[in-house]
């Protein structure tokens, strides 16, 4: 069998061999002596860090967008997939700093929003990847300037500066690899210019004292060395109020970072862009309040004495909470890369090599509480992650107008990550729990005991492939795209538990001594749950590791047919991917040690793009069915009688839906957008978790988590021309969605618990400006008629009751914006 070092090898080889023999027949082809006269915007194909400045990037004069979801230069309406476009200026004005506020224009675009970014997640047509594991990777990808993030969380920063942000729905495996099973995020940032200018932007907003400082300096150091800087500050006080530190606003942050990027053209044939950024966030977030009160198993209420000393519980709308520790997260990221684009002959050679380092620190209050009682313990947890990614990519792209037109390439990463979590309790149960509420230490309460442990874990994803996407120009009308992307993975996995006190939500020391001893143990015919329980006496402190290869061939093959200029029709299927697992977390055992398998999906998808009355009216429709086995999933689970989720193979799920998007400009200076998709996401089949009980199968039929089955938006903005010093500028948006499970259980009351009830929101602003764009003052109402709603919902809370996060986005706040250009 061939390693996965030499595979790697036999890539690169590969590789280089056929670019330099591209290389080779196309400068033989070109005229002796001359270089290949300079590509037009339809056939460069540079990657979305160089995609070109702002008028290439956002079309001609009839409004048409260029986007890079091909990896080449295209206009929107000629790419066979569902992409949504949005530009810079719409996210920011969605009120939020980061991916949320995309969420309220893209329609099958969903957000988890967690306790720590390391654990929110992007769903996609219904479809994404929830987990706790350090080896767990994503089902959506995001990918900033040509370098894919290999972890969700550092997806999760402020956008600033930003070109425009292009969605694609569906497996994206061909092109992007394979965390793009569900789809792909594909942000693209402005580029240096040739002209000096920049802007300075500030804005406050209410309800917390949120403030924001983000600015840009494009700077041309010569004709062919242009740079750009980009830097920005926010800070949040935050939308909940903790009890236990007298009130105090918390769930807020502090961010701040930069961006510089140097473009640089030694010839006109090549282009060297190198971008370096860094980030450094500081958020007392995100603390889950007490939705409900006290709940037997059949969700129904009872009394419990914890409910002197918390919050009344009022759903969605409760905004305090009373805990003595202030769940927060430290991050920090940075990271460079370094573009090469290069003519040869008629073709571009492109090379992106990146690297990236990543650290989080988790701190969190695990039991909701401002002091331990008696039958309610204490639960600290402290979490910090440190992870480093390297990533190259080198492809070969073709012109588009020719019979055959392709893209070509090889690409390796390599993601380390590593985790030191450690859990403090403060135990002092009793056999039962009594009526009245009694302070662990105090008169009449058990001894206290200390349970502690500290865990140290962490993975090694190595992943390389080679990938190809061709079209077949049967004529100027009718073509034929196919792809192919074979991908070899490596993962390696570690972890050790040292326990000095086992009880509540920490278990036993863990080490490849206890995992050796274990196995010996059922080979002797002990029960499961008898061995876990003998083989903690052969811990020998060596962590224990994991391993697991795989190799995939994925692909792609659709027929587009132009109608018209105007009018695409087009439909295929695409293979998705997404490579093995391990579900590596705090309190690993024995019996979850197994490998998670890959997760693999097939996709069909057929869609119309329709550019109407001159370009007034874009109206783009597209249909989907895809199946996705051996679903890689959360299920609850209770360990060491703290709950849980079990990363699983779950089974078989499938998606299926219609969606639209529109842009209508009936006169000048006045658009209207919106999109909307209906998405049926659920269970088609589930499977048996190991060592879960046949209560944990989730029933075909369940829908997934975080996929309403009814999406949409809707934008409004017109510009007054006055014909005086100021221009008037209105907006108007609008989104809704109907109800989502938040917790994908098989226990029906809990899926009925945790459902977040359907909700609409309306934003409005109103602004002056003056004719040239050099200022602009904008005053803004979020969220018009006080919708409150809940972002996510989990069990677990004090004697049954559901935990809530609640974003910002979910209480009525006003702000103002103000904006120099130079």
């Amino acid at each position: 069998m061939v390693s996965f070092s030499n595979k790697a090898l036999l890539l690169a080889a590969s590789a280089a061999f056929a670019v330099a023999a591209q290389g080779a027949s196309a400068q033989a082809m070109s005229p002796e002596g001359q270089a290949a006269a300079p590509a037009t915007a339809q056939e460069t194909s540079p990657a979305p860090g160089v995609a070109a400045e702002s008028d290439d990037a956002w079309g001609v004069s009839n409004g048409d967008i260029v986007v890079t979801a091909q990896k080449r230069s295209e206009r929107l309406q000629d790419v066979p997939l569902a992409v949504s476009v949005v530009g810079g200026e719409a996210l920011a004005n969605t009120g939020s700093p980061g991916l949320e506020g995309a969420t309220t224009l893209v329609p099958a675009l969903n957000i988890l929003k967690s306790g720590t970014t390391l654990n929110q997640s992007l769903f996609l047509r219904g479809v994404g990847t929830t987990t706790f594991s350090i080896a767990g990777e994503p089902s959506v990808s995001a990918v900033v300037d040509g370098v894919v993030l290999a972890r969700t969380g550092e997806a999760f920063g402020d956008l600033v500066d930003v070109e425009r942000m292009e969605v694609l729905r569906g497996p994206q495996g061909t092109l992007f690899g394979k965390n793009a099973s569900a789809g792909v995020i594909n942000i693209v940032t402005k580029q240096p210019t040739r002209d000096f200018g920049g802007y300075l932007e500030g804005s406050y907003f209410t309800g917390g004292d949120e403030a924001r400082i983000r600015g840009a300096l494009n700077v041309p150091i010569t004709e062919n060395l242009l740079s750009r800087f980009t830097g920005f500050y926010s800070r949040f006080d935050g939308n909940i109020r903790n009890d236990a530190f007298d009130g105090r606003r918390v769930n807020g942050y502090e961010h701040v970072g930069g961006r510089v990027q140097l473009k640089w053209m030694p010839s006109d044939a090549t282009t060297v862009a190198f971008i370096a950024d860094y980030r450094k966030n500081n958020d007392d977030c995100c603390a889950e309040v007490i939705g409900t009160g006290a709940l037997n198993a059949a969700g129904q209420p009872i009394t419990s004495p914890i409910f002197s000393v918390l919050p009344t519980p009022q759903g969605n709308e409760t905004r305090r909470i009373n805990q003595n520790l202030i769940t927060r997260t430290e991050e920090e990221s940075y990271g460079a890369s370094l573009q090469i684009d290069t003519e040869l002959g008629n073709q571009t050679v492109t090379s992106i090599t990146a690297y990236r380092e990543y650290s989080n620190t988790e701190t969190r209050d695990g039991d909701f509480l401002a002091a331990p009682y008696v039958g309610f313990n204490q639960l600290h947890d402290l979490g910090p992650q440190t992870g480093d990614t390297f990533s190259q990519e080198l492809r070969l792209t073709s012109p588009s107008q020719q019979f055959i037109s392709y893209v070509v390439g090889v690409y390796y990463s390599r993601a380390a990550s590593e985790r030191t979590f450690s859990r403090a309790v403060v135990n002092c149960n009793a056999a039962t729990v009594p009526s009245t509420l009694i302070p662990c230490g105090a008169p009449g309460a058990p001894a206290t005991t200390n349970p502690f442990g500290v865990a140290n874990f962490g993975s090694v994803f190595q992943n390389i492939a080679a990938f190809s996407q061709f079209t077949v120009n049967f004529t100027d009308r009718f073509r034929f795209i196919g792809g192919l992307r074979y991908t070899a993975d490596q993962l390696n996995v570690w972890h050790r538990r040292q326990t000095s006190l086992a009880g509540p939500g920490v278990n036993p020391n863990f080490d490849q001594g206890v995992f050796d001893r274990y196995n010996q143990l059922l080979g002797q015919g002990v029960a499961p749950g008898a061995a876990q329980t003998q083989a903690v006496a052969a811990s020998n402190g060596i962590p224990w590791r994991g391993k697991t290869t795989n190799d995939n061939w994925s692909g792609k093959a659709s027929l587009q047919f132009d109608v018209s200029r105007d009018v695409v029709a087009y439909g295929g299927w695409t293979r998705g991917y997404k490579g093995p697992a391990f579900n590596v977390f705090y309190n690993l055992n024995s019996n979850g040690t197994n490998v998670i398998a890959p997760e693999t999906s097939d996709s069909y998808e057929i869609g119309l793009k329709n550019t109407l009355f001159n370009g007034a009216l874009t109206l783009n429709l597209a249909a989907f069915y895809a199946k996705y086995d051996n679903f890689q999933a959360n299920n609850p689970d209770l360990v060491a009688g703290v709950v849980v989720t079990r990363f699983t193979n779950a089974g078989e799920v499938s998606t299926r839906g219609v969606e639209a998007d529109i842009v209508l400009r009936p006169i000048d200076d006045l658009s209207i957008s919106g999109g909307v998709a209906y998405t049926d996401a659920h269970v088609d089949r589930f499977f048996q978790a190991p060592g879960a009980p046949p209560t944990a199968v989730i029933a075909p039929g369940t829908s997934l988590a975080f996929a309403p089955k009814w999406k949409g938006s809707l934008g409004i903005d017109y510009r007054v021309r006055t014909g005086g010093a100021v221009d008037v500028f209105l907006g108007a948006q609008g989104n809704y969605q109907s109800e989502q499970l938040a917790l994908f259980s098989p226990d029906p009351v809990q899926r009925s618990l945790a459902t977040i009830d359907g909700y609409g929101l309306v934003n409005l602003s109103a602004g002056i400006g003056d004719q040239d764009d050099r200022f602009r003052l904008t005053f803004q109402v979020r969220n018009l008629f006080d919708q409150s709603f809940a972002a996510a919902i989990a069990n677990g809370g004090p004697s049954g009751s559901y935990r809530y996060q609640i974003p910002r986005e979910a209480d009525r706040y006003y702000g103002v914006t103000g904006r120099i250009n130079f």
